[in-house]
């Protein structure tokens, strides 16, 4: 028998039978090989159901935007200066929550003028390297096994998301999941024009953009679910059935206590204690955000 192992063979011209260890070995071979193997069974899809992830210290530490505005300035799109004056515009956003409508035009007109008159084409190329080099790293685990788990489950995983569409669909494609809802930049013949179509994707626009959404897919929000770290993000936490709060805001924590909602943190133990008030909270997990700008504003001595 040249199947046999060694010991067996030995035994066989000894006139013995194989040992009982020898021939539990060839029993479990030769059944493993003739066993059919079906493919593995495929999900089955549950269209009505889907999650709706947020980006910023949700799915990623620190604020893509950010992130992506830092790859440019290091391809020398804009100065170092225009890039602090961006991280503090920024952090006034992330941190106030009620955006004075002052504030709120500001923003609006500066968010993506780094990329005017630029191809879209080229924009897009660049924002995949810088993912690489600068986000890839800074995913959650914790959030990237909550949005597994909906896709496990057969439902379409969304993020929801400020930064710019085509960024968020580049995060959303290379985490696997189905795509993403983001900022929409004006268009024209190929080139961005730097402004903004509508509003900014923050607040009661996430909550419009998955109620729309919704509506397109055919989707029951009572039956979906929806991630966030900021309060900011209340109004689309409060569409869905299902709100979780992750690594979250002062006052995002107390509402998600108040409601019984669940609440993750994959923060460490030093940095969640931090989130007693809420500007030094969102210094802390929002990549550096203010700290870096007071940095360069007070190494550069500049007057804003």
């Amino acid at each position: 028998m040249p199947g046999l192992p060694f010991r067996g063979r030995r035994a066989r011209r000894a006139g013995e039978l194989p040992d009982e260890e020898t021939r539990a070995h060839v029993a479990g071979a030769a059944s493993a090989a003739a066993a059919e193997v079906a493919p593995a069974p495929a999900v089955v899809p549950d269209l009505t159901t889907a999650a709706f992830f947020d980006v910023d210290n949700t799915m990623m530490m620190g604020a893509s935007l950010f992130w992506f505005a830092r790859g440019l300035a290091a391809r020398k799109y804009f100065r170092a200066r225009d890039l602090a004056l961006f991280v503090w515009q920024q952090a006034k956003f992330r941190v106030a929550g009620n955006e004075s409508a002052d504030d709120m035009h500001t923003i609006r007109e500066n968010a993506l003028a780094f990329v005017a008159d630029r191809p879209v084409d080229e924009i897009v190329a660049v924002s995949e390297e810088i993912y690489d080099e600068l986000m890839a790293d800074r995913i959650w685990a914790g959030t990237r096994v909550l949005a597994q788990k909906h896709l496990d489950a057969g439902q379409r995983v969304w993020l929801v998301t400020a930064t710019p569409v085509e960024l968020a669909r580049i995060i959303a494609h290379r985490l696997g999941l189905t795509g993403a809802l983001g900022t929409v930049a004006e268009v024209v013949d190929g080139r961005y024009t730097g402004r903004l179509v509508g509003e900014l994707m923050h607040g009661e626009a996430k909550a419009e953009a998955v109620r729309a959404l919704a509506e397109r897919e055919g989707l029951d929000l009572s039956r979906c679910t929806a991630y966030s770290d900021s309060s900011n993000d209340l109004p689309m936490l409060t569409l869905v059935g299902t709100a979780v709060a992750v690594n979250p805001d002062t006052e995002l924590r107390a509402v998600a206590r108040s409601r019984g909602w669940a609440i993750r943190d994959f923060r460490t133990g030093r940095k969640a204690a931090k989130i007693g008030v809420p500007t030094v909270a969102a210094a802390a997990v929002s990549g550096g955000l203010v700290g870096g700008a007071v940095a360069l504003r007070r190494r550069n001595r500049w007057p804003w």
